[in-house]
């Protein structure tokens, strides 16, 4: 199984609540428990223009470009502008086209990085300066790797970006589970959307997944679902409202790797969000996701022999 990941991500935003820090935390361990090697991570491929322009309007990515940031723009995307964090967003759109790619090979890749779900086509929300599933979405369906899409996304914050790129787009499913009474104020419809309430437990969670996720599956039929693997719907996390434990993050995922495995639908991981009071338990979570999908890719190998 591919990981994709590049020491890049890491970009020094000051004292704030985004660790950028957990994407070289989460490969450090998986290097440090010897689930993968050092030179076994697949590093970004730079993401094309034509690429980005399929999922945000010219006149932002000219903004984008030129650093012309005002401060509402700034304070939309509660996150400090720098040409590092641009560099950094660019070549993670990349990372997810190239983790796109991959998964639709093998059936399973995971990006370190990606998820940046509240980037809308013509401007940055919410730490998120480029929708990267929704660039990586576009570009495979543009050079005839994928025809149909979901995304599958278990972030505690609705896609809210997402969402709004893809309204009235047959071809890409958008799936939100997400605490309902949290950021975004504004949640523009997806095709799809469980809104759940705070304090949600591990039991009450799953068993909402098991209701919906099938559906998704079955009656769009995806040819690869993007899966935004957040850990903020931990108990313990700055930024949410949901009770679900690490144990119940894992079995989510085990869950959401198995529906698509069942039905041979190829699967392209993304972190999303995670702010736990304890980086630690951030990195933890991530790690179990990755160990998840290495589960689920030793499972597909099985079958294939």
């Amino acid at each position: 199984m591919d990981i994709v990941w590049s020491p890049a991500y890491e970009v020094d935003l000051g004292s704030h609540v985004f660790p950028t820090r957990k994407y070289r935390l989460v490969q450090e361990r998986l290097v440090a428990e010897g689930l993968v090697r050092e030179d076994d991570f697949v590093a970004p491929e730079p993401v094309a223009d034509a690429d980005l322009a399929r999922a945000h309007d010219a006149g932002y990515l000219r903004k984008i470009g030129d650093g012309d940031f005002s401060h509402s723009d700034v304070r939309l995307l509660d996150t400090p502008f720098s040409p590092a964090l641009r560099e950094a967003m660019k070549l993670s759109c990349g990372g997810t086209v190239t983790t796109g790619r991959r998964a639709l090979s093998e059936g399973v890749a995971v990006h370190l990085g990606g998820g940046f779900h509240h980037a809308f086509a013509d401007h940055g929300e919410g730490f998120c300066l480029l929708n990267d599933v929704a660039v990586a979405a576009r570009a495979l369906q543009a050079g005839g790797h994928a025809e149909r899409v979901a995304v599958v996304d278990l972030d505690v914050h609705h896609g809210n970006g997402t969402a709004a790129i893809f309204r009235g787009d047959e071809t890409v499913f958008t799936f939100s589970m997400h605490q309902e009474n949290n950021y975004p104020a504004i949640k523009p419809p997806g095709d799809l959307d469980v809104g759940l309430d705070d304090g949600c437990d591990d039991a009450h969670y799953l068993d909402l997944l098991d209701e919906h996720l099938p559906r998704v599956l079955d009656e769009h039929g995806p040819d690869l679902v993007f899966y935004l693997a957040g850990a903020d719907p931990y108990r313990d996390d700055q930024l949410g409202g949901l009770a679900l434990t690490l144990e119940g993050l894992r079995e989510r995922d085990r869950r959401v790797f198995e529906a698509c495995g069942y039905r041979g639908i190829a699967v392209a991981v993304t972190l999303a969000g995670g702010y736990a009071w304890n980086t630690d338990d951030t990195v933890s979570i991530h790690c179990a996701t990755v160990k998840e999908a290495l589960r689920q890719a030793s499972a597909d190998q099985v079958l294939l022999c």
